[in-house]
């Protein structure tokens, strides 16, 4: 599998946004806001380029979590985030158009705990898959850390993306390291987005995480 496809993660108001942001959210909001601009400008380069874009969004209505989430819940006070049908699960500064798909982590962090989402890759021939949204130490690390065992290449754009617990430089040497994930930017197309499958992948770059 020679394909690549823009995985755009959690782009999504209670994540980027308003205050449930601004409650939980220990960096700078300007980081934040920057990340999320940079992954809605992922989504045009890789459109433009042809290359196919797949958001996962993510519900984390109570009756969708399991008996370890809703006691971690309970423990730390955490209330649900990105419930569905609210103001707060819907995506920000981006707009699947027709033809691209959309799946629905309910309470996971992994998109290939979704129905569908691994067997979509597979059937369009994916097999390097490029991250941008949020968080990189969430859901995108869980994603891309399923993706790497399962024999995806990764690729992670360093500033269309930040972490919500570590350091970015932290997860991302992390991911670095363990999943061989190449690091770079959103001004690299011809490393992330190429305009044609190609046979070979990028390396990885020791110079690209901040």
């Amino acid at each position: 599998m020679t394909g690549t496809a823009l995985i755009v993660m959690d782009l999504q108001n209670d994540f980027c946004t308003g205050p449930v942001v601004a409650a939980r959210y220990a960096g700078s909001l300007s980081t934040l806001d920057a990340a999320a601009a940079g992954a809605a400008r992922a989504v045009d380069v890789a459109r433009a380029r042809g290359t196919e874009v797949v958001f996962v969004r993510f519900h984390g209505d109570v009756e969708h979590q399991g008996p370890s989430w809703r006691h971690r819940d309970l423990l730390l006070g955490k209330r649900p985030k990105c419930r569905a049908g609210t103001w707060g699960a819907e995506l920000h500064r981006v707009e699947p158009v027709p033809g691209e798909r959309v799946f629905t982590k309910n309470a996971r962090f992994d998109a290939f705990l979704t129905d569908g989402f691994e067997e979509h890759l597979t059937r369009n021939g994916v097999g390097h898959l490029v991250f941008a949204g949020l968080y990189t130490d969430v859901c995108v690390d869980s994603t891309a850390r399923t993706a790497f065992q399962l024999g995806f290449h990764v690729t992670v754009l360093t500033d269309c993306t930040t972490s919500l617990h570590l350091p970015d430089d932290t997860i991302l040497r992390f991911m670095s390291t363990v999943y061989g994930a190449c690091l770079t930017t959103l001004d690299d197309p011809e490393a992330w987005a190429p305009p044609e499958r190609q046979e070979s992948w990028p390396v990885r770059s020791t110079t690209a995480a901040p």
